[in-house]
């Protein structure tokens, strides 16, 4: 089965279209598919049981169907459209998260709600995805956006190639075809669903991108600003501890530690050789204070790395 989970806020206008050109195209799959919308908290009455969508199936509460999170309520609209909505806004990656949650499919599809990706391009994902890949990223090889989106996205993806070495063109895609596997093995959280190509790639999965159409929005306005080059920063950063580290902190705290450590050691020799040879005090001596909060906070430093050292070893014992 196909599970295609759609998170969307503030997307009256998209969504019936949408769903009329998704139900077109999975009927014309050999492979049986559910859609799965997740409102993140909509506030422009764009819920799926108000749509027009709604009078051929009206909504029913799913009976003896509570999600794990009591912020969403879950609605049944039909056996291959189903809704969860979110009580508030909570982002992208927790609804992706919900959606995944409810999902049935052993192949898993994300797509974004503002009409600019084309389902029509399902196909392509999957004919990847018979020849053996675990993870198809899309890449909006003609991209129709303007520069305040294209360019912090350029940027973004330069920094993945210099942290990461990703030979990914696109990864900022909304439009990604993966296993349930690989969502099983790497956890939703946060904005990490822009590294899953990366991530899945660390963990071993085969991973492959595809060209997909990318057409211009036509309803409503980007739900991202300009702050997010900067969030996009910090995310990058995140990963890229996550992607090197975690298995092994040690490995970065130390060396920062040390560094610390041995400025503290230096400074600190150099004025016990002045005090010494050449008398002079050391109680008027800023250097002083400044030697020994270096020595401090490096070995500080290197024993973060060694607990964290400690808990990598615990939760591999306790998943042994």
């Amino acid at each position: 089965m196909l599970s295609i989970i759609i998170p969307f806020y503030n997307e009256k206008e998209s969504l019936p279209k949408l769903l009329n050109k998704l139900i077109d195209v999975t009927k014309k799959l050999k492979e049986e598919a559910e859609i799965i919308l997740v409102d993140d908290g909509s506030d422009d009455n764009s819920e799926f049981k108000s749509s027009s969508f709604a009078e051929a199936s009206p909504p029913a509460y799913a009976s003896g169907d509570r999600s794990e999170d009591k912020q969403i309520s879950k609605y049944l609209v039909s056996d291959a459209i189903r809704l969860i909505t979110h009580r508030k806004r909570f982002g992208k990656g927790r609804a992706l998260l919900s959606g995944f949650r409810k999902a049935k499919g052993d192949i898993i599809v994300f797509m974004d709600a503002d009409l600019q990706d084309d389902p029509k391009d399902l196909p392509k994902f999957l004919q990847k995805m018979k020849k053996g890949y675990d993870f198809v990223n899309g890449w909006r090889k003609s991209r129709n956006d303007p520069a305040s989106k294209t360019l912090p996205s350029a940027i973004f993806n330069f920094l993945l190639v210099l942290f990461f070495g990703s030979s990914f063109h696109d990864i900022n895609c909304g439009f990604k075809m993966m296993r349930r596997s690989v969502l099983e093995e790497i956890p939703l959280y946060g904005d990490n669903y822009r590294f899953l190509p990366i991530l899945a790639k660390k963990e071993g999965f085969s991973t492959d991108e595809v060209e997909v159409t990318h057409h211009s929005r036509i309803y409503g306005k980007s739900k991202y600003g300009s702050v997010r080059l900067l969030f996009g920063l910090f995310d990058t950063l995140t990963t890229y501890f996550i992607y090197k580290f975690s298995e092994k902190p040690l490995h970065f705290f130390g060396p920062v530690g040390g560094f610390v450590f041995l400025i503290g050691f230096i400074t600190s020799f150099i004025l016990v050789i002045q005090r010494i040879f050449m008398g002079i005090l050391l109680y008027r001596r800023p250097a002083l204070l400044f030697a020994v909060l270096m020595i401090i906070v490096g070995m500080q430093i290197v024993m973060t790395g060694i607990i964290g050292e400690l808990i990598v070893y615990l939760h591999r014992k306790n998943k042994a």
